[in-house]
Parts: C-alpha cells; sequence; structure tokens
C-alpha cells in the first residue's frame, strides 16, 4: 500500500509539473501573440500618422492644397445627382413614396396691416364707413393667427433646413435609402465610409489641430511683448484652424478680401454653428469675446490668451453690460491689437436667416466689419440645434457629415452715420449681411428660442391697430404725455 500511494502521489505531481509548464508555454505563446498584435497595431499607427501629417497636416499648415478635397467633392456631387434623379424616377414608380417638398408650407401675404384690413374691407362694401371697428378686422387676425400657428418666422429658424433632394444622410424621416437596392448599397457605401474612414480621420485631426493649438500657444506665452510673438501667435492660431477645418473637409471660397477686417476693428457675422469660428479663422486672426468656461475648454481659453488678448468675462461680469462695454471698448482702441469677433445673434440660427443684432456690439463705436456665411446644406447641416444636441453629438454630427461646404463674404467696412442711434446701426448691418448671403431677413430676437414673446411686442401691434382705427393724432396724444 505504501508503494501504491507514493506512486500515486508522484503520479500527481508529475501531472501538475506537466499541467504548470503547459500553462507556462501557452502563457508564453499568448505573450507572443499579443506583443506581435501589438507592434502590428504600433505599425499601422505609425503608417496611419504618418499618411495624416505628411498628406493633410504639413500642406495645411502652410495653407497648401493637394487636390484630394477637391476631387472628394466633384465624385460626391455626381454621386448625390444620381442618388437625386434615382430618387426621382422611383417616386413616379411608386406613387406612395413621400415627395421632396420645399420649405414652407403655407403662402403668406407681404403686405401691412393697414393694407390687408384695407383689402378685406374694400371687399365689404358696407363697411367702407372709415375709422370704425368692422367685424371684417376679425377675420385678419384670424388668419394671422392660424398662419403663425402652422407655420411662424421664428420656431423654424431653429430646426434643421429641410432639403430640395436626399443627401445619403439619415437626417430625413423619409426612407429614400430603400427605393432600390443600388441605393441602398450606396447608402450603405456611404456609411461605411464615413463612420470607419471619415471619423477616425477627423478625430486625428482635431486632437493634433487642439494639441498644437494649446502647446503652441502655451510656448508663445512665455515670450516677451513684441512683434515676433505677435507674429508667432498668429501663426499658431491659423495653422490651428487650419488643420481643424481639413479635418472637417471644409471648401471655403472667400469672396472680397479686400474687405477683411482690420486690427482696432469688430468684426460681426451671422451666427450658424460654433464651427463659424473655424471658417472665418481659417482666412485671418481675430480676437475672441465670450464666458469663461471649465473642462476642455477652459484650458484652451487659458493657454491662447497667455499668447493674444482675447477678451473673456466671468459669469457675474457678463450681466454687467457697462463693464463689458468698457473692456471692448479698451480692446478696439488699441490699433494692434486683432480685431474682435462678436455674433450679435447670440444664438445659432439655421442659416436661412439673419435675425435681430443685439445693439451692444454697436454702441462702443468703432468701424464695424461685416461678414456674411452661408453655408451649402446639401454636404452637411452645421446648424447646432442646442435644445436638441449637446456639444458632443453636435460634433459627432459634423465628423460624419459629407463636408462643410461655404461661402464668406467680407463687406465693406461701415460706421454708425450722424443721427443714427445704435438700434437703427445694428438693423442697416443685419441688412447688408442678409442682401449678400441670401439670406431672410427678420427682425424677431433670438431669444425667442428659449423666451416667450415679450409684451412689448404685442403692444406693438395693439397700437398699430388703434392707431388706424382711432387716427394716428390721437394715439400719438395719447401715447405722447406717458
Amino acid at each position: 500500500m505504501e508503494k501504491i500511494n507514493s506512486f500515486l502521489s508522484f503520479k500527481k505531481s508529475t501531472e501538475c509539473l506537466c499541467a504548470r509548464v503547459e500553462c507556462k508555454i501557452l502563457r508564453s505563446h499568448l505573450l507572443r501573440e499579443m506583443e506581435g498584435a501589438w507592434e502590428i497595431a504600433f505599425v499601422l499607427f505609425q503608417v496611419w500618422l504618418s499618411i495624416v501629417v505628411g498628406l493633410i497636416v504639413l500642406p495645411a499648415m502652410f495653407g497648401v492644397s493637394l487636390g484630394f478635397t477637391d476631387i472628394y467633392i466633384k465624385v460626391l456631387v455626381k454621386t448625390l445627382e444620381w442618388a437625386t434623379l434615382r430618387i426621382q424616377r422611383g417616386q413616379k414608380e411608386q406613387p406612395t413614396l413621400p415627395s421632396q417638398s420645399a420649405n414652407g408650407i403655407i403662402e403668406k401675404d407681404d403686405g401691412s396691416m393697414e393694407e390687408e384690413i384695407g383689402e378685406l374691407r374694400r371687399s365689404h362694401p358696407k363697411n367702407l364707413a372709415g375709422g370704425d371697428f368692422t367685424m371684417c378686422d376679425a377675420f385678419y387676425f384670424c388668419k394671422k393667427g392660424i398662419e403663425n400657428i402652422v407655420e411662424d418666422q421664428v420656431t423654424q429658424r431653429f430646426t434643421s433646413e429641410e432639403l430640395a433632394s436626399w443627401n445619403l444622410l439619415t437626417r430625413t424621416n423619409n426612407n429614400f435609402r430603400y427605393i432600390s437596392v443600388r441605393l441602398t448599397i450606396i447608402w450603405g457605401l456611404g456609411v461605411f465610409i464615413r463612420y470607419c474612414i471619415l471619423l477616425p480621420l477627423r478625430i486625428t485631426l482635431a486632437v493634433i489641430g487642439l494639441s498644437w493649438l494649446v502647446i503652441g500657444t502655451t510656448l508663445v506665452g512665455l515670450l516677451p511683448s513684441c512683434n515676433a510673438k505677435n507674429w508667432l501667435s498668429d501663426l499658431v492660431h491659423i495653422t490651428c484652424y487650419r488643420i481643424c477645418a481639413r479635418g472637417l473637409s471644409a471648401t471655403i471660397r472667400y469672396h472680397n478680401k479686400e474687405n477683411r477686417p482690420k486690427k482696432g476693428g469688430i468684426c460681426v457675422a451671422n451666427h450658424t454653428s460654433p464651427i463659424d469660428i473655424v471658417i472665418l479663422a481659417n482666412d485671418g486672426c481675430y480676437a475672441m469675446v465670450g464666458q469663461v468656461h471649465g473642462g476642455l475648454m477652459g484650458v484652451i481659453q487659458r493657454s491662447i490668451v497667455r499668447s493674444c488678448p482675447h477678451v473673456w468675462f466671468e459669469r457675474s461680469e457678463m450681466k454687467d453690460r457697462h463693464a463689458v462695454a468698457k473692456r471692448l471698448k479698451d480692446h478696439i482702441a488699441d490699433k494692434t491689437k486683432l480685431p474682435i469677433l462678436i455674433f450679435p445673434e447670440g444664438t445659432c440660427i439655421n442659416n436661412t436667416s439673419v435675425m435681430m443684432f443685439k445693439k451692444g456690439s454697436f454702441e462702443i463705436g468703432g468701424t464695424i466689419y461685416p461678414v456674411a456665411i452661408k453655408y451649402d446644406p446639401q454636404f452637411g447641416d452645421a446648424f447646432w440645434n442646442s435644445a436638441k444636441y449637446n456639444m458632443v453629438s453636435y460634433l459627432l454630427r459634423m465628423m460624419t457629415s459629407w463636408a462643410i461646404v461655404c461661402n464668406v463674404w467680407y463687406l465693406p467696412p461701415m460706421t454708425r452715420q450722424d443721427g443714427e442711434d445704435a438700434v437703427q446701426f445694428a438693423n442697416r448691418v443685419k441688412s447688408a449681411i442678409a442682401h449678400q448671403g441670401g439670406l431672410v431677413d427678420l427682425s424677431w430676437d433670438g431669444g425667442l428660442k428659449r423666451e416667450k414673446v415679450k409684451e412689448s411686442f404685442k403692444e406693438e401691434q395693439q397700437k398699430m391697430y388703434s392707431s388706424m382705427i382711432v387716427g394716428s393724432d390721437f394715439h400719438e396724444a395719447s401715447v405722447g404725455p406717458a
């Protein structure tokens, strides 16, 4: 028995030893395979980074284009044209498919209140008595009320612009991709290209650009104030924004460059997206104005302010209009400082119109340099609907769009005229931007995106009607003393 027990114990120990040896061998094999996989991944990363830096980053830093984006846009245009024709043919073959309607549900009259009510009264001969109230006047207010319930001028400016034709993106509820097998294949190929090729490429470029901005501005900030420091600061800023623009496959056409904003002035532009800054700063440097933030944005703000005199405000300062105006006046008084970039609308609009400009930017004096920006929605929706998407979701949509294509017009500089108040000056600049960009000129406040209509707007309509009924002389006499 002792011999049997010793044999069994020897056998068990031998088996345990063999198992340990096998585990060590397997572990060594796994480690070698993992090391090999890491080596392959590292080599692929090196190749990827070399291609990105050599073919995109370096040309972007020197403002040179190798033509890849132009070829990509041409192929994309041809593809979208084919998809549009295929959808139109599919709608004829399948009448149940949704039609691609143009913007606007109803057609509104452009006449004034007095003209439209006068037209109603002329259609009722018994009610031509003049300045008395008539029942047919109520039809005007009913008609306007229903029109604004169905489609008002404000809320539709805070939703994505509808397209005349599908651009193979999924931002429409119409399932056009199921019209034919070929269209479905093209759509699936587009999803693969956008999420598996363009998205990693654009994230890489964004990381490179922002890292360069933070590191470069921090190093430049260590230098003493001199012309060389200003030149290096401008170089770091513009190269960063050029890299970020390449990361969005941006195709930007600048018009009338002789009107570009000059130092000591204020640049005002219509506002569609946070990338408006990238679009404008890709062609010149600006001093930014805004609130102090924390997190990653705070790191960027603190680094760039070391090399360039941007104007950042604490939350408490933003509420003090006099303090804001004073700091802006001090900035533009120094003709060696970069022009201030301001978006007077105060919120993002969907690039179909220009809404009311806040008068604060036009009260501080100085030369105003208007700029009109118009995006082409065919390649991607640049509008940031902050009520629907947070910043991360919005950037993901941007980086998975086909491209960002836009036109930028530099308008002649404008100054405040004699007898013109800040509101009139702001409206004149706004009208010029809207006219140049082919946008609708609206007088509504963009703050209605989050707030209710002010009572003053309602009172203004009531005063207009009362002055028409009882006469303008009586209205002025009754309102004047107040």
